[in-house]
């Protein structure tokens, strides 16, 4: 079926929508013109069991003719009894599930193919009454015919295309097996180099949103672009156009990359379908510039930097503008980033426009870089991320440096800048010297770091989540090109360090060796956690601490999560099973049981739900637990789902890794509590503060309430 039939086809449940659009009649031309559409789907998480389930989309009541009408407008039929009765359980907990939270009346009966179907509320048992007589208006479901069941194998067609309106434009987007779908929206107006963008503001376009947009230009990626202000949603719901009946919390995700390179692509591991289809959220994703053309900032000039952070602030107003029409509560915003994504985070909850307009309610920084003044290591990369530099600073360092590298040589300032402006994106991007510095503009961040020592108004007044991968340092330590001999050699090796700060190390007793008989492995493994701790978990632990004990934050939660795969691996640990476990005949991606690095960003399928491929039974209920709790905390601001949700859902796995977990308590102390997250996810203290004392000075400025 064609746009134009489909639009054709859409009209007839339009019905109750006319020249009232400020549009004119581009109204009748929308999927949701006359019902809202909720995509039913019983979500596992295991995509090679997709094929054993089904999927249905729920109208809004309607007689059984006008329901087999509706059904027929959006290329699809009736669903029949003995689809239900094929896919009993997946049906009787989808059901279930619309009577707990809302969305149908207690026992609510829907009409089907010649019939009616009923749930028990309390039990979760189908049944299939008399169909009544007359003009009896029931719920509608209907067939789900995409199977596409992934974000990289999601393609619009001509029979799953959807178009609904907002801001006065239409956007035509689609669905797969587990969500509707829409990519390549533009968020932002065209904007100028070294300009901050502005929410979109056309009115009157179709913007096909089928297709990702281009990601912004970065090194070593010829297809990256300088037009890419894009964002892509995933939703399980579609409102009746012009109804804010039933809205989703949001969750919106800010991808890493160093702030050179990275997207909010499918691709990029966050794509949320699997997680707004499993626990009934919306998903949001960006893509925001980046390198010199996202960070440059030049004293004494306009160009004052973080324009990718502004690009961010721009992407959350559109949501707080639009998101109503795509089913997600405009209100409910909650933020995740990884690494870069997860400084962007760190950023945001001291700038003061997320705060004056209220743009998020919650926040989780995953793998945040910290770094800090450490034993023989100042000036940290890690640093860089939550400590920022003045605009001088930062020109200091990718200044001039770049200036001089583009050709650009002109006496004045202004003439370098007239130059700058027109080398082509590209060769910007990839200049042996980039910016890549979140500063201190005095708009978008105007404090040198994130203030959580204080409740004064200056950090946003919300929920937040950090935490750390086990062995996140492991990504940013070298593994000897050649064998070593002694341990001292295998930490100056991996660290950069002299052999007398090396023997510090050791001397300490804090950093034990573990012998498996390769001195070269065993003296990595010392270095990566200090790595780990210098670059990773001190300063967020103190972070969380100083937060949750000022007042700075409304809650503060902690994780290290011990169960991940593969990740960013410059060492290339994965070619002997080093990030996702020994591979064996038995373990052909590797044994999760045995011995491995939790790389830097291997947690992100274990977040959205996406883990593929799964090692082991552990892998799939490690899935569903872990993103179960960020995407509760993105519901409630609490990452403890209640056990009746979870039994109404039929969520057996994650209602039994809860009860063995125990609740995931906020932080309120300097010993934590804090998460492992893994299947199950014991309590734990904070790990190794008498290391983080040892390496960090630093952090008795937040342990100590900024003393």
């Amino acid at each position: 079926m064609g746009l134009k039939l489909v639009a054709t086809a859409a009209a007839l449940i339009a019905s109750t929508v006319s020249a009232q659009s400020s549009y004119g009649s581009a109204a009748s031309t929308l999927s949701n013109g006359g019902s809202s559409l909720t995509l039913l789907y019983q979500n596992n998480l295991n995509a090679s069991d997709d094929v054993n389930h089904i999927g249905a989309i729920l109208l809004d009541s309607m007689t059984s003719t006008a329901g087999a009408t509706a059904c027929a407008a959006i290329g699809e039929t009736l669903l029949t009894q003995a689809a239900i009765k094929n896919h009993t359980s997946d049906f009787a907990n989808s059901l279930a599930y619309l009577q707990y939270n809302g969305q149908v009346s207690p026992n609510q009966r829907f009409f089907i193919k010649n019939g009616i179907v009923s749930v028990s509320q309390h039990t979760n048992t189908l049944s299939f009454p008399a169909k009544p007589n007359g003009n009896t208006k029931l719920p509608i479901l209907c067939t789900q015919s995409s199977t596409q069941n992934g974000g990289t194998n999601a393609v619009a067609t001509a029979s799953n295309e959807i178009t609904i309106a907002s801001g006065k434009n239409n956007f035509v987007g689609f669905r797969n097996l587990k969500s509707f779908r829409f990519a390549g929206i533009p968020y932002a107006n065209p904007v100028a180099r070294f300009e901050y963008s502005t929410v979109y503001s056309k009115t009157g376009q179709t913007i096909q949103a089928t297709a990702q947009g281009a990601d912004c230009a970065q090194a070593y990626d010829a297809a990256s672009m300088e037009n890419c202000l894009f964002l892509n949603i995933q939703t399980p719901y579609i409102p009746k156009s012009g109804s804010k009946k039933g809205l989703k919390p949001v969750l919106f995700s800010i991808h890493g990359g160093g702030f050179t390179g990275g997207n909010g692509g499918a691709g990029s591991g966050q794509d949320g379908g699997n997680l707004a289809s499993r626990e009934d959220i919306v998903s949001v994703e960006i893509n925001y510039r980046l390198s010199t053309l996202g960070f440059l900032a030049i004293p004494g000039t306009d160009i004052k930097g973080n324009f990718g952070i502004g690009d961010q602030i721009t992407a959350l107003k559109w949501v707080k503008a639009n998101i109503a029409a795509f089913g997600g509560d405009p209100n409910h915003v909650t933020i995740i980033g990884e690494s870069a994504g997860a400084g962007s985070v760190r950023a945001l909850l001291g700038s003061p426009p997320v705060i004056e307009n209220n743009l998020i309610v919650g926040a989780v920084a995953q793998s945040n870089l910290g770094g800090g003044v450490t034993l023989g290591l100042s000036g940290d990369y890690g640093t860089t991320y939550s400590s920022y530099l003045t605009v001088a600073q930062s020109y200091a360092q990718a200044g001039q440096q770049i200036f001089e590298a583009a050709g650009c040589n002109q006496t004045a300032l202004a003439d370098q800048i007239t130059c700058l402006k027109a080398v082509p994106a590209l060769t910007l991007v990839n200049l042996p010297t980039v910016a890549r510095y979140v500063v201190q503009d005095g708009t978008i961040v105007n404090t040198e770091q994130l203030d959580v020592t204080n409740k004064n108004g200056s950090t946003a007044d919300v929920n937040v989540i950090f935490g750390t991968t086990a062995n996140d340092g492991a990504s940013f330590s070298t593994y000897p090109k050649t064998a070593v001999t002694t341990e001292v050699q295998g930490i100056q090796a991996a660290l950069g360090i002299s052999a007398a700060y090396a023997q510090a190390i050791i001397d300490s007793g804090l950093f034990p060796l573990y012998n498996t008989g390769n001195i070269t492995l065993d003296s990595f493994n010392v270095s990566q956690r200090v790595a780990t701790d210098k670059t990773f978990r001190c300063i967020d632990e103190a972070t969380i601490y100083a937060g949750a004990t000022s007042g700075a934050f409304r809650s503060a939660y902690y994780y290290t999560i011990t169960r991940t795969y593969q990740g960013y691996d410059p060492n290339n640990l994965g070619a002997s099973g080093l990030s996702q476990g020994p591979v064996s005949p038995a373990y052909p991606n590797g044994n999760p049981e045995l011995p491995y690095f939790r790389l830097h960003g291997s947690d992100l399928g274990f977040t959205y739900g996406n883990q593929n491929p799964l090692r082991d039974g552990l892998d799939l209920k490690a899935s569903q637990l872990i993103s179960g709790y960020y995407a509760q905390f993105a519901k409630t601001g609490n990452p403890n789902p209640s056990l009746q949700y979870l039994q109404t859902r039929g969520y057996t796995n994650t209602t039994q890794g809860v009860k063995q977990s125990g609740p995931w308590q906020a932080v309120n102390s300097k010993t934590g509590p804090t998460k492992n997250l893994d299947w199950p996810a014991p309590t734990v203290s904070f790990p190794d503060t008498q290391q983080c004392t040892f390496l960090n000075y630093t952090l008795e400025y937040y342990f100590n309430g900024g003393a």
